[in-house]
């Protein structure tokens, strides 16, 4: 059994970043050092901790948030290695409402990235308190002060150095700001040794200590007054504002480091345990109707459930966070979303993909239970039932793709299978398109999609393809038509006979509009019901095989037989009638059409707007968003089959800055040179 740790000796961190930066390397370190694990893993060589899913393994990058801890000085640290590939954001949203600290990895070499600044601005909606750690500082050709003065510029005054490095010939010394102390670190173990103080690494100190002492006073009148006074500020009061200013938000402290030889992880693992918030430094947390309740590490136990992983061999894995009171082994809690009692029977704490029993969770912990019966991602289980935490709200998916199964039998178990992975993944969405006859799977991009297929072959066996999706068109006449039309067989005996005249002409609605004004019994009542039938059965399909709509028809007169007309005569005449009103009331083609509004930084908006303008799109207008400073909001009207590859495109035009919403609103008519390639298109 794992020991047990009160709340005040948790805390909890979401590793972010751009893809590459470093993130499951820092995780490694950290377990490693923590003594948690006795060999490090390489990314390359597949064999780290925090991506043990086959498909990371094979791909050579983090695809789900993985959760690992470590004990520290007495510290429980929780840690969320999410990806940085932008196809797995709703990843790093589940992260952020668990996590306590967000970790924003820099690439020392490469600086800011469009990762970094996504996982800023995430942490900062989540309301999350952020710290940087520079990776990659081993390079002799590295400069601390171009990484950091990047970083000021771009997130603001809050940032604060507090472990920074420094070049001594052909040595990198690492010092503490807060400690006063230098570190040299040795090349193969990772072991650092102090150092006494070189003149350069004395005028680096003084490089930085105004905006390191400036950051720390401004947490409290008392430290200003001292460090106005040129009193000396302790480490223990330098320890106690990095913590406030961490959790007030005045300071964003900035680390340094390499994470493949451990370098400055020692350093940043003595923060969290010292200076990073444990759960009850936010005080309250959020329901899900909107209002706040004080956090209560004596209150009723409730657990809110923030990832599921669909397991083959140990079944449905729910990863929670303890949000009040102690949950025990065996206690009994109920959702608050369908009412159905949860008996926690057994739950554990991860590292990786190594489960180890815990008897209790105190409030703040994470940890995971398999096999509950009727709870998903999002649900909140509590002693009373009634309490349910605000959810997590993830991006819609644009990225759709037709799916198709490779046999029968992969087909059988394809929906049951896909269901599994949909609990799992909120950024996909399943849909059985009834008027295109595809089977649909939408998500984040090419490679969201790409997983998807390879997890249903490797979990489930289930073998699919990916196949573009069909464009929903539409047909519609557009001129009135007056078309008679006469059904007459005979085989011998009793034949079949039905007549009809029909007025067809545009109309509002969407389906047919029939109506009848048949005077003098020429069309008995008994055979409108099968005219009407035998219209809207036609309507399946329209001068170029798709749907028509909008169709209103008026059955004014006809003739009948008192012994061959029958319903079925009277419904192929309906039909006859149909067929020639495509001929004369000038059928056109109809797609749909919606509203795309594109959010980018203000200098790409030529770049966006050139290119709607290739996809045939009306810009409507531009905003200005309030809640992303710099940014601009275009709003445009689209064809839906323009904007396929749409979530990719941006992402190239905007280097991954740019994001959209697409609703589609109606229909448009298709202008003649479409027309003709989609009736090209449908012949093949």
């Amino acid at each position: 059994m794992a020991t047990f740790f009160d709340t005040k000796a948790i805390r909890n961190l979401a590793l972010l970043g751009h893809g590459e930066c470093g993130k499951t390397s820092l995780a490694e370190a950290m377990l490693y050092l923590s003594g948690k694990i006795d060999r490090r893993g390489k990314i390359a060589d597949g064999n780290t901790v925090c991506d043990f899913d086959p498909e990371e393994q094979k791909r050579g990058l983090s695809i789900s948030a993985a959760l690992a801890h470590v004990e520290w000085k007495d510290i429980k640290i929780n840690i969320i290695d999410t990806p940085g590939d932008p196809d797995f954001v709703g990843e790093v949203g589940q992260a952020l409402r668990v996590a306590g600290s967000a970790v924003i990895v820099v690439d020392g070499k490469s600086g800011i990235e469009v990762g970094t600044e996504l996982a800023y601005n995430a942490a900062v909606d989540a309301g999350v308190p952020r710290v940087f750690f520079i990776n990659k500082c081993d390079d002799p050709e590295y400069q601390f002060a171009k990484s950091f003065y990047e970083l000021h510029d771009k997130f603001g005054n809050t940032l604060c150095p507090v472990f920074i490095p420094c070049q001594v010939g052909k040595e990198i010394a690492m010092i503490d700001l807060i400690s006063g102390k230098a570190y040299t670190y040795d090349k193969e173990s990772g072991k650092r040794s102090e150092v006494e103080f070189t003149d350069e690494m004395k005028e680096m100190v003084n490089q930085y200590k105004d905006a390191f002492y400036e950051a720390i006073a401004a947490t409290s009148d008392e430290l200003m007054e001292k460090y106005f006074a040129g009193e000396e500020i302790t480490r223990e009061e330098a320890t106690l504002a990095l913590h406030e200013g961490i959790i007030a938000g005045t300071i964003t402290p900035v680390y340094c480091g390499s994470a493949t030889k451990m370098w400055g992880v020692i350093a940043m693992m003595d923060a969290i345990a010292e200076s990073f918030p444990r759960f009850t430094a936010k005080k309250v947390e959020k329901y899900e109707n909107g209002d706040t309740v004080d956090i209560d590490v004596n209150g009723e136990p409730a657990i809110f459930v923030y990832k599921t992983v669909a397991d083959p061999f140990v079944g449905q894995m729910s990863f929670f966070k303890v949000m009040s009171g102690t949950v025990k082994r065996d206690m009994t809690l109920k959702n608050a979303t369908n009412g159905v009692a949860e008996k926690l029977a057994h739950f554990y704490v991860m590292t990786g993909k190594k489960q180890t029993e815990v008897e209790e969770l105190a409030c703040g912990d994470i940890g995971m239970i398999a096999k509950l019966s009727d709870t998903k991602t999002n649900d909140t289980l509590s002693l009373s039932g009634k309490v349910s935490y605000s959810k997590i709200t993830y991006p819609t998916p644009y990225m759709t793709k037709a799916i198709i199964p490779l046999t029968a039998k992969d087909e059988s178990k394809m929906s049951q299978s896909i269901a599994k992975m949909l609990e799992e993944d909120k950024t996909l969405r399943y849909e059985n398109n009834k008027e295109t006859a595809q089977v649909l799977i939408s998500g984040m991009g090419d490679t969201h999609l790409s997983v998807l297929v390879a997890r249903l072959e490797s979990r489930f066996g289930v073998k699919v393809v990916l196949d573009d999706p069909k464009i929903a068109y539409r047909e519609r006449i557009t001129k009135p038509a007056d078309i008679e039309a006469k059904y007459k067989k005979q085989n011998g005996g009793s034949g079949q006979y039905g007549h009809v005249k029909i007025r067809f002409r545009p109309a509002e609605e969407q389906g047919l509009t029939f109506t009848v004004s048949v005077v003098g019994g020429t069309v008995p009542k008994n055979f409108y019901p099968a005219v009407e039938k035998g219209l809207q059965d036609a309507m399946a399909k329209g001068a170029l095989g798709y749907p028509l709509v909008q169709l209103a028809a008026d059955l004014y007169d006809g003739s009948y037989h008192d012994v061959d007309s029958d319903e079925l005569s009277f419904r192929t005449a309906a039909q006859m009638a149909y067929k020639d009103c495509l001929t004369k009331a000038a059928p056109v083609l109809l797609e749909p059409v919606g509203d795309l509004d594109i959010t980018v930084p203000e200098s790409l908006v030529g770049t966006v707007m050139g290119d709607l303008n290739k996809r045939r799109g009306s810009v409507m207008g531009m905003d200005h968003t309030d809640c992303r400073k710099g940014y601009t909001v275009v709003h445009a009207v689209v064809p839906k089959a323009e904007i396929a590859d749409y979530p990719i495109a941006l992402r190239a035009m905007t280097k991954g800055f740019g994001s959209f919403e697409f609703n589609v609103t109606g229909y448009e008519v298709v202008p003649p040179n479409i027309t003709a390639k989609v009736a090209a298109a449908g012949k093949n």
